[in-house]
């Protein structure tokens, strides 16, 4: 039956842009909203999630606290997204085994640093990348950009015996494959001045990006493909 649409407004929400058919964005008024930094993460732990977890693990009005360290260590090592329903979780799994420990042992006072969170939380399970202590042939350091924050991620290359063709792994969208082929091309027409040997270029190249715990779509602040 007919119906009058005209003055209705549809509001649609995603988690990621690229997931959307190009046809019905274009139709879209889009309206980014970027996640928290992790201070701003530190910060609403401190004055609304902390407090309400300890009340709603019957600890209010005890003298149990977090530090800063300590909640930095949970964003940090048992999260990974843009908002902040999973580090409300994980403090109040930190306050159910504080709870549980006060009951046991009958402390009158708790305060939660960094070295007791992996004690009742286990074995952190984000490990952020770490960049290497000294260069290395072959691995170049990149930037990269995601709905929950940006990283740094490693690049390897190599060569083999072929036929000169370009070999990508890892997650990578379309940018970034792109990305690797203008590096190539670059390499390839800049060979006397990067005193790179012709008879190189008769070999495959390998390029391979092992952090594999988002998809890499190429949309970054910083391009993930060092020059040379």
């Amino acid at each position: 039956m007919p119906f009058d649409l005209s003055e209705v407004l549809f509001i649609a929400t995603a988690n990621f842009v690229q997931s959307i058919p190009g046809p019905l964005l274009d139709r879209m008024e889009m309206v980014e909203f970027s996640g928290y930094t992790e201070q701003e993460k530190l910060e609403i732990a401190r004055r609304y999630l902390t407090p309400r977890q300890l009340e709603e693990n019957g600890l209010a009005g005890r003298q149990v606290s977090l530090d800063d360290e300590a909640i930095r260590k949970v964003i940090a090592g048992y999260t990974r997204e843009s908002g902040v329903r999973q580090l409300e979780r994980e403090i109040g799994k930190l306050a159910r085994k504080v709870a549980r420990r006060i009951a046991a042992d009958q402390s009158p006072a708790v305060t939660v640093d960094g070295a007791m969170v992996d004690d009742l939380l286990g074995r952190p399970r984000v490990h952020p990348e770490k960049a290497a202590g000294a260069d290395q042939v072959g691995v170049a350091t990149g930037m990269y950009y995601t709905p929950v924050g940006g990283d740094i991620m490693f690049v390897e290359a190599s060569t083999m015996r072929g036929k000169g063709e370009l070999v990508l792994t890892g997650q990578l969208g379309d940018v970034m494959k792109e990305s690797a082929r203008a590096a190539s091309t670059y390499a390839r027409s800049h060979a006397a001045a990067l005193r790179i040997p012709e008879e190189m270029f008769d070999r495959d190249i390998h390029i391979h990006v092992p952090a594999g715990r988002f998809p890499r779509t190429g949309r970054r602040p910083a391009s993930p493909w060092p020059l040379p």
